[in-house]
Order: C-alpha cells, then structure tokens, then sequence
C-alpha cells in the first residue's frame, strides 16, 4: 500500500474524530487539512495486511488541531505521521 494512502487513511480518520467530538454541532463543519509533518514508513505494507488506523487529538488551539497518528499491522507499527487540519464552517 503506497505510503500517500496510508497518510490519506490517517487524515480521513482524524476527520471522523473531530465530526464525533464536536457531536451534534458538526453539521456544516469542514475539515480542512493544513500539513503532515514528521511523517515516517517504517515497513511496507503488502496485501492481505490488516491496516489498523490510530489517530489521537494532541492540540487544539482555536479551529487549527493537531492529531498523532499511527498505522498498525498486527500489532506493529508501520508508519506514523503528525497531521494539522482546520476545522470551519461551511
């Protein structure tokens, strides 16, 4: 799986996260991803892996977020990246 991809897999998962934190008051709100930083692919992803996608929120100043994320086969780590994304109204 090209490393482009899993970073996109982090991304769409931090987007999830911040629908399910701001609950109800999400309808209208985009997500709008500023930077991946400190990206790194540790091991190559081959079919038949179970990619497991981890994000966790670290910051939050204003509308800007910054989530940690991680992606897992079996239990080992395969690529991690730190994403920013501003949240807005639409």
């Amino acid at each position: 799986m090209p490393g482009v991809l899993i970073i996109e897999a982090m991304a769409q998962t931090s987007a999830v996260l911040v629908m399910e934190t701001i609950g109800k008051n999400a309808d209208g709100t985009l997500v709008y991803f500023m930077s991946v930083d400190q990206a790194r692919f540790r091991k190559p992803v081959t079919p038949g892996d179970t990619l497991h996608v981890c994000v966790e929120k670290i910051r939050q100043r204003g509308s800007v977020w910054k989530f940690k994320g991680e992606a897992k086969v079996d239990g080992i780590l395969m690529a991690e990246a730190i994403i920013t994304a501003m949240i807005v109204d639409e």
